[in-house]
Order: structure tokens, then C-alpha cells, then sequence
């Protein structure tokens, strides 16, 4: 599964990039976030709480950070065990670039499943993973008091 989505933050690069490299900041965002815990400079440990459809689970794992380019993005590595659920593990590429006193936050993101939650059909794990990624880069542009117009475009699907 392939997403992809923009945000338009009104804050410098560098107060963007603090902010996507702040455990307080990234546990608030990330759906369903129990725990967050950096392990080091490049990883972290989380627990998650997710409803996919009628599976509902508990997943831990680990983010990696890989291609850190400060404050112009990078590219985040995850996987996650939800025991019976399943497993859930993507990559995302993240890029800042400063437009006068805003910053454009782009991702892009892959996501693979397996176990129960692989067999609940591919429509709605795409519609799944794009709403989480929405929620996740909503939160964040939040942080910054951003609030997405309902009228503005949906994350695309790359």
C-alpha cells in the first residue's frame, strides 16, 4: 500500500524539524500511542492500540530513523508485532522544505500487513493506512495550531 500527503505548517524548517524528532511530540501524533520510549538518537520503542475494521490490537515495535538530512527530512523504518492480529511493518520518507515563513512537510509512505489483519481486504487496509497517516500529520500540524480545511484536498494515494 502506497500513501502520500502535504502539509503546509506555518513555522520555520527547524522548529518543524525539533518537533518531528521529539518523543513527546511524536507520542502525541501517532494514533493510538500508549508508549514511546527513544532507545537511541535513531530508534525508538512504541506501543499501539489500533481498530482495523473488526480486529483490534495491541502492537509493539520499533521506528528507525534512517537518511536523517537535518532539517530537510528523512526516512522512517517501522515494524510492529499485534500478536494473534498479525504484523504491520512500512517505511515513510519525510521532507521539509521552507516556502517563505512556512514549511511544506511531505511524505510518502508504504505499508505492508500480514496475519488476520492481512485477510481483511486490501480496500479497506488502504483506506485504514491513509486515514492513520492523515491522523498522524494532522496531530503534528496541530502542534502548530494548523487545522486541515475540510475543504481542502485529501492525502493523495500515490
Amino acid at each position: 500500500m502506497d500513501i502520500a500527503g502535504e502539509y503546509r505548517i506555518p513555522a520555520a524548517r527547524e522548529a518543524v524539524w525539533a518537533a518531528l524528532n521529539d518523543p513527546d511530540v511524536l507520542a502525541r501524533c501517532i494514533p493510538g500511542c500508549k508508549e514511546l520510549a527513544q532507545v537511541s538518537p535513531e530508534e525508538m520503542k512504541a506501543k499501539v492500540a489500533l481498530k482495523i475494521g473488526p480486529v483490534s490490537a495491541a502492537f509493539m515495535g520499533t521506528v528507525r530513523l534512517e537518511d536523517v538530512r537535518p532539517p530537510e527530512g528523512y526516512s522512517l523504518v517501522g515494524q510492529g508485532n499485534g500478536g494473534m492480529a498479525g504484523f504491520a511493518k512500512g517505511r515513510a520518507a519525510v521532507t521539509l522544505a521552507s516556502e517563505g515563513d512556512e514549511t511544506v512537510l511531505a511524505y510518502t509512505a508504504k505499508a505492508e500487513v500480514g496475519g488476520k489483519i492481512a485477510t481483511l481486504g486490501g480496500r479497506l487496509m488502504q483506506a485504514t493506512s491513509r486515514k492513520l497517516a492523515d491522523e498522524f500529520f494532522g496531530k503534528f500540524a496541530a502542534e502548530f495550531g494548523v487545522t486541515r480545511d475540510p475543504a481542502a484536498p485529501a492525502p493523495a494515494e500515490a
